[in-house]
């Protein structure tokens, strides 16, 4: 397949392009041509008013719940949902059954997802099962293709096992993830303590439970001068912790969600069971602040945290529902107008295809002649309106159908793979 993008800006600082607008010409996968190209006529063109070039776009916490759990989403679907969001690879959770904590359930996964429109990167448990009692076979799945390790929605809550841990990854560069929660501080809190949950009469999660996970982890990874990422942030306290933490030199990120950016626990005066996420939707005025972090370059990434859940699991009463929704469709239209305009396209490549790949050692695509494609195109002033009918994942857990949303991916092109919206 022949493909001919028109008039795309390209934005990549490692390509002699960055920042102009090109014609790009892609032959068998490869990049043949970047400059003005008139069309012989035999190509697909891709065109939109303001399209944007970028290198393949980098999720790094989405469960596609196979094997297991098929009935919410399948490696197959979730790869779908992928590509019509931008996203040419993703990390997978380990929290499937049985969790991804031994070198065949990696071996599997990667079998499954060869030759798709979008690359697999299994995730390892840290520990058995993701049950936090002992270490998984961490080096054994590392050898097999694991790119970091994380026991997913079951942070480990052990501060030895979790030392032992990054002990161990920094044997082999390794980056161990965590969603910070101290699970012993109100464990049956449905949704952000504070004004908005007394007046629902729905048990809060306070903010102090992150803070107090955030802090312990980051004197772990500074005593083992090893490597953790903190994903699903939501405090200002620990958005701070991170950054002096930083300026001493600890090897430590951290990442958001676009929900926790756009939404905040007002928004769940409806009980409206998509919107009951793990970590809990803040308040306003925390949202606004992690706004400006990101702006600010205090949030290293976007983590889309695409957890899909059956009707079963979402059609029930609030205390009762499953968290998280479904997000990687939706993940650059959501951001982007949660910034309101102040999200320039050359951040939100920072956040989903350098700094992700930086932090986890991954290979960094490159446009320029003579490469694989590995291509994001994206339009910033296009509209996205997100149905039930057009959406590519299995389960239907979103709180953004028919919404009007600013920013559009236009197609993602991966090796021989055009996947076009």
């Amino acid at each position: 397949m022949t493909i001919l993008i028109r008039q795309a800006k390209i934005i990549d600082p490692n390509s002699p392009f960055n920042g102009s607008k090109q014609d790009v010409l892609i032959e068998k996968g490869v990049i043949s041509k970047i400059g003005q190209i008139s069309p012989s006529g035999n190509e697909e063109i891709i065109s939109s008013p303001d399209l944007h070039l970028s290198s393949g776009w980098i999720d790094i916490f989405s469960h596609f719940n196979d094997p297991g759990q098929e009935y919410k989403e399948t490696i197959e679907t979730g790869i779908a949902a992928a590509a019509a969001g931008g996203y040419t690879e993703v990390m997978l959770l380990p929290n499937t059954v049985p969790a991804v904590s031994g070198k065949s359930q990696v071996e599997y996964i990667i079998q499954r997802s060869q030759n798709a429109a979008a690359k697999v990167h299994p995730m390892g448990a840290v520990s058995k099962q993701t049950e936090g009692k002992e270490l998984a076979e961490m080096y054994d799945m590392r050898a097999a293709g694991a790119v970091a390790f994380t026991d997913g929605l079951n942070p480990v809550q052990s501060a030895g096992l979790l030392l032992k841990a990054l002990q161990y990854v920094k044997a082999f560069n390794g980056t161990i993830i965590q969603i910070p929660d101290n699970k012993t501080i109100s464990p049956g809190g449905l949704m952000n303590e504070g004004i908005i949950s007394t007046s629902l009469g729905l048990p809060g999660k306070p903010m102090i439970a992150e803070e107090i996970q955030v802090g312990r982890d980051i004197q772990l990874a500074a005593y083992t001068e090893s490597s953790v990422h903190f994903t699903g942030i939501t405090s200002p306290n620990s958005i701070e912790s991170i950054q002096q933490a930083k300026k001493k030199g600890v090897a430590v990120s951290c990442s958001i969600t676009p929900a926790h950016l756009y939404f905040s626990d007002e928004d769940l005066t409806g009980y409206d069971t998509n919107l009951k996420l793990y970590p809990p939707l803040r308040n306003k005025e925390t949202g606004e602040f992690l706004r400006q972090a990101l702006l600010n370059g205090d949030i290293d990434c976007i983590a889309s945290h695409h957890l899909p859940h059956e009707a079963d699991s979402k059609e029930c009463e609030f205390e009762s529902a499953q968290p998280g929704m479904i997000s990687l469709e939706t993940a650059y239209a959501v951001t982007n107008s949660a910034l309101e305009g102040k999200l320039s396209p050359e951040k939100w490549v920072e956040l989903v295809s350098i700094n992700p790949r930086n932090i986890f050692k991954l290979h960094q695509p490159e446009i320029k002649e003579g490469t694989a494609v590995n291509l994001t195109l994206f339009d910033p002033s296009e509209k996205t309106i997100f149905t039930k009918e057009h959406s590519k994942s299995k389960s239907k857990n979103s709180p953004f159908f028919n919404k009007e949303l600013k920013g559009k991916v236009i197609a993602t092109i991966y090796h021989r793979h055009l996947n076009k919206n």
